[in-house]
């Protein structure tokens, strides 16, 4: 069985970059049982062909580049996929605040709706927020649009 549960963990990684919890859940969900599940996702994983580290910074500067994601949400999704803090963390460090600030701002000007009001600043600022930005830097980006847009 362990090399049925090996070869359907290579067809499933074929389709889909995948954690090794991923993966683990995924063979289960198959009807592997649990320490096939396990003993496959760990030849794997010392094989190379999982890396969770690996996957978690391609992930990240995936959601920042393409969905403009900011890190809170980055690292919501991550941990919901299983990778361990330390991961997490390593994926998150390549971003600085000033990039995170950059793309906030550059959503705001593509969004292209006005900062005018209150109500707009407070619309802005949970649109940022649910893309996973701080407040801090939601605020920081709200104030140096509506600067812009002011002068």
């Amino acid at each position: 069985m362990a090399e049925d549960a090996f070869e359907l963990a290579l067809k499933a990684l074929g389709r889909k970059e995948r954690t090794s919890a991923e993966l683990s859940q995924w063979l289960l969900e198959r009807g592997v049982e649990a320490d096939d599940a396990a003993a496959v996702v760990g030849r794997l994983v010392e094989d190379g062909v999982i890396d969770d580290a690996r996957f978690a910074a391609r992930f990240a500067e995936d959601k920042r580049e393409l969905a403009g994601w900011g890190a809170e949400r980055i690292r919501e999704a991550l941990e919901a996929r299983g990778v361990v803090a330390a991961d997490v963390e390593a994926a998150l460090a390549a971003d600085s605040e000033p990039m995170q600030l950059q793309r906030a701002q550059a959503l705001l000007a593509r969004r292209e709706r006005g900062l005018e009001t209150e109500a707009d600043r407070a619309s802005a600022l949970g649109y940022l927020t649910r893309r996973g930005y701080t407040y801090e830097v939601a605020h920081d980006a709200i104030r140096a649009a509506s600067g812009r847009r002011a002068a």
